[in-house]
């Protein structure tokens, strides 16, 4: 038993010898993590959200009974009340701002209902196994929480707008109230919280503001339909006007010799949107814009927080004894224990360094893809305006809404806030290999006078680059000089048989060259799709299958139900018939303003029907019967309605010319026209 105990010591201290290599007694204990302290708000997140939803519910009804929008049964109560709509995206009328507002609000309640432990904050305990349920019922309860801030707009008088006033001041001065007193949160970082809610806040401010200054600004005039439609109505009458003017003759510059700084500023307007008089972006594209923007925030944010602290706690956790670490591995950075400390710590400030340049020239990039996407909007819809749909599809299309088309608009929002999420992400990750290669093939070995693994690589494999540069070139020198010849002002192949032999004889070194080019294609392509997949006006495929890109086909869907449904000539024609049928008029300008009043009023040429003259020459009537005729036969709206007998589509070319089974009766067209209008 004494030989036992002797040799059991005996390897214990063998042991508590061992163990001492790996152990310093000298390092100082890990202190445990900050703990936040947990911050009870005076207003409660739940009993807020559970009153708040209360209130919206009360409003809206309050809303519904006051607006009576259905009135299926008048002898009852005035009529069946009817839930009202947010906003009329397809109208002018709409208010852009309180829209973008509201949907902005709506992506950052998202972004909480994805990441938060508790997405519907109304004080109920639920399980893990029904998480995911809870986050589907929270997006049906931000929706109806916020859906009476966008639907008192659409009331437009001094009760909806007071309703809104009181709601923003609500949701705003309680946002602010809870973000003053408890600013820190314990997921995904201290401060997320409050940067995430910096856009809802902003917008919340600016609803705050803008429901007060329409109730005092438009509060008399809300009650009276017309006044509705005034604004709307000044936008087409403009935009028809801007259409119909005298364009003045300017002289023909040389455009072949144009200076660098002339293509430079021509290419940088490209990509900046200039508004442009009498023309106005549809309230959806606007709408979809603004949610583009707080996207990129909110990803940017997020991708920022996730991965920047971490990397900042490894730094500052890093102690001499990752030299132990390192040299397990075969690497040793240095021989002294504190500059391999001061390396790795260097390392990982590159990553730090290189992951936030990523996300910042990601966002750069996003947002230039935005602003070269606005610029093609209004491009492709004046296209789409004056029917030319070649241009914008590549193929004669009708423009007509359809089921898909109705769904790629209702879904054109979501889908551009989904596909610039995904491509910041799939931005940031190639951007941050392609700077940490950069960086550790590059930076790091110039600073520090070593040579370049590149120069390496180029030492070693010099004469086989050579060769094929070598090649490269005779190959353009004879087809230059020597196998093209020069006829006047075109050119031919001459020396054939010279061509023969050295097409045989390159042909070993081209197959090289072209696995070169074949790499250069698969990364030029993939930098191209990687920069562009933001975009729904591109598509990513070929022409023959762009209609396979589903991001593609969601815009083109939403094109072609914004110009059937809200084309400003046919809006503009049709408000200035009502207007010129509202006015009451004599019975000789009555009869007189029937004749003239659809065709100048159509011109822009005295658009009130009081204002005209009294004496009208004949070549003023004809020239504009003429215009009125060529308006409606380049009007995409009017082409589905038309009569096949009279003109059908194949009648129509894109600059507005007839074939001859339309040209032999243009008064019969314009009667069959304005009497289907009728």
């Amino acid at each position: 038993m004494d030989s036992m105990k002797e040799s059991f010591s005996t390897e214990e201290k063998d042991y508590m010898d061992y163990s001492n290599w790996y152990i310093d007694d000298n390092l100082d204990p890990t202190p445990p993590p900050e703990e936040l302290i947990p911050c009870n708000p005076v207003i409660q997140v739940d009993l807020f959200h559970i009153c708040a939803a209360g209130v919206s519910v009360l409003v809206l009804v309050f809303l519904s009974l006051f607006v009576k929008r259905r009135r299926l049964c008048r002898d009852c109560c005035g009529g069946v009340p009817g839930l009202l709509h947010p906003a009329g995206f397809l109208e002018s009328d709409c208010h852009r701002g309180i829209a973008a507002a509201v949907f902005v609000v709506l992506f950052s309640s998202l972004c909480v209902v994805v990441i938060d432990s508790n997405p519907l904050p109304i004080g109920l305990d639920f399980s893990k196994d029904t998480k995911e349920y809870l986050k589907i019922a929270a997006l049906l309860y931000y929706l109806a929480l916020y859906y009476p801030l966008l639907a008192c707009a659409t009331v437009k008088n001094k009760a909806g707008y007071l309703l809104g006033s009181l709601l923003s001041w609500l949701h705003c001065g309680v946002l602010i109230w809870q973000k003053f007193e408890c600013p820190l949160s314990a997921e995904v970082y201290k401060y997320y919280s409050l940067l995430r809610s910096l856009p809802q806040l902003l917008c919340l401010v600016f609803l705050s503001i803008i429901y007060p200054v329409l109730l005092m600004r438009n509060g008399k005039t809300s009650g009276n339909l017309t006044s509705h439609l005034c604004q709307a109505d000044e936008y087409y009458i403009d935009y028809l006007k801007l259409l119909l003017r005298k364009r003045t003759s300017k002289s023909r510059a040389c455009t072949d010799e144009r200076s660098l700084s002339s293509k430079i500023w021509t290419s940088m307007r490209s990509y900046i949107y200039i508004p442009m008089k009498g023309f106005q972006i549809p309230p959806k594209l606007i709408v979809a814009m603004a949610v583009a923007l707080v996207t990129v925030y909110q990803v940017a944010l997020l991708l920022v927080v996730t991965v920047v602290p971490s990397l900042q706690k490894m730094r500052a956790g890093v102690r001499e004894e990752i030299s132990y670490v390192l040299e397990g591995f075969g690497i040793k950075l240095s021989d002294k224990r504190s500059e391999t400390l001061k390396i790795v710590k260097y390392f990982f400030w590159i990553f730090e360094v290189c992951y936030v340049s990523a996300v910042t020239v990601s966002c750069c990039i996003i947002l230039l893809m935005l602003m070269r996407s606005m610029v093609l909007h209004r491009e492709n819809l004046k296209a789409l305006y004056r029917g030319d749909s070649r241009k914008v599809f590549n193929v004669q299309k009708r423009t007509r809404p359809s089921r898909s088309a109705l769904v790629s608009w209702m879904s054109f929002t979501s889908y551009q806030a989904a596909y610039i999420s995904l491509g910041l992400v799939i931005q940031v990750v190639v951007l941050y290999l392609c700077f940490l290669l950069f960086s550790f093939l590059v930076v790091v070995p110039f600073l520090n006078r070593q040579k370049l693994l590149l120069l390496k690589v180029l030492e070693n494999m010099w004469p086989f680059w050579l060769a094929l540069c070598v090649v490269l070139s005779v190959q353009h020198f004879l087809a230059q000089f020597f196998f093209l010849q020069k006829d006047g002002r075109s050119l031919s192949i001459t020396n054939r048989r010279s061509l023969y032999i050295v097409t045989y004889l390159l042909f070993m070194f081209n197959v090289l060259i072209g696995c070169i080019a074949g790499v250069w294609r698969i990364i030029l392509t993939e930098t191209f799709n990687i920069i562009h997949f933001c975009r729904l006006d591109l598509s990513l495929l070929n022409r023959s299958v762009e209609s396979f890109d589903p991001g593609y086909r969601c815009y083109t869907g939403f094109l072609l139900v914004e110009v059937s449904q809200s084309h400003p000539l046919m809006k503009a024609f049709c408000a200035l018939l009502l207007q010129s049928r509202s006015l009451p008029l004599s019975g000789g300008d009555k009869r007189k303003n029937e004749e003239e009043g659809q065709s100048l009023v159509v011109l822009g040429i005295q658009l009130v029907p009081h204002q005209m003259s009294m004496k009208t020459a004949k070549s003023k009537r004809i020239r504009a019967r003429w215009s009125l005729m060529f308006t409606l036969l380049n009007n995409p709206v009017l082409i589905s309605s038309r009569r096949a007998p009279v003109c059908t589509s194949t009648d129509l070319v894109t600059n507005g010319e007839l074939n001859s089974a339309s040209k032999q009766a243009p008064d019969d067209l314009v009667k069959t026209e304005l009497c289907q209008k009728e």
